[in-house]
């Protein structure tokens, strides 16, 4: 147990250092003394920083990824399915906005090409799911005939910008997506756009 407890205070530790300082920004040693643990304790574990990182990236994607393939094997319709994606993705990103952030500034950078390649190849193991959702509600018929992968573009897009960049929609409001109470605002509001976008967009029409 208290192994498990050390893994999981080191991953924890890392997550905030990383978003607070970004990859290049934070050190084992940091992580170390953040997390109570010692270095040859993450290097048991992890192996390197890059180690660290890749496990969290890695259990984010999967926890999505099994999220994805609890509503994809739902009973609802295609149209259902996707609304249900969309609230779960969007809660989750602006959950962890500060982290989504880095690692966006992250992969757009030029560095360690192989790490993130393989960040990608499992995100584009999400993005097959979604897919097949939307796939299935065209077959059904509740869905039209769209670019399929121009719309989920169109909803990731929209999302990842709005934890990136909030002022793009707080400005003036006095909203501050580093506050619980105001991020749940903030999460609502891109919620209900969405979900009305998606109703409206892929209806099939008469």
């Amino acid at each position: 147990m208290e192994k498990t407890d050390k893994r999981t205070s080191i991953l924890e530790a890392a997550e905030k250092l990383f978003s607070e300082f970004g990859y290049e920004g934070s050190s084992t040693r940091q992580i170390a003394r953040e997390s109570g643990a010692n270095m040859a304790m993450i290097n048991y574990y992890f192996g390197s920083k890059e180690g660290v990182f890749m496990e969290i990236m890695t259990k984010r994607i999967t926890d999505f990824k099994d999220q994805l393939n609890l509503i994809s094997q739902g009973t609802e319709t295609g149209m259902e399915k996707l609304l249900k994606v969309v609230d779960g993705y969007a809660k989750r990103i602006l959950c962890n906005h500060a982290f989504h952030k880095m690692m966006h500034r992250e992969l757009s950078l030029p560095h360690r090409p192989e790490m993130f390649s393989n960040i990608e190849n499992a995100m584009a193991g999400n993005q097959l799911v979604i897919e097949q959702i939307i796939n299935d509600g065209i077959a059904e018929g509740n869905i039209r005939q769209v670019d399929v992968r121009m719309t989920i573009l169109t909803l990731v897009g929209t999302i990842s910008k709005v934890a990136i960049s909030p002022s793009k929609i707080t400005s003036g409001t006095g909203l501050d997506i580093n506050d619980p109470k105001d991020r749940k605002a903030i999460t609502e509001r891109l919620t209900t756009h969405l979900k009305d976008f998606i109703t409206v967009y892929l209806t099939p029409r008469k």
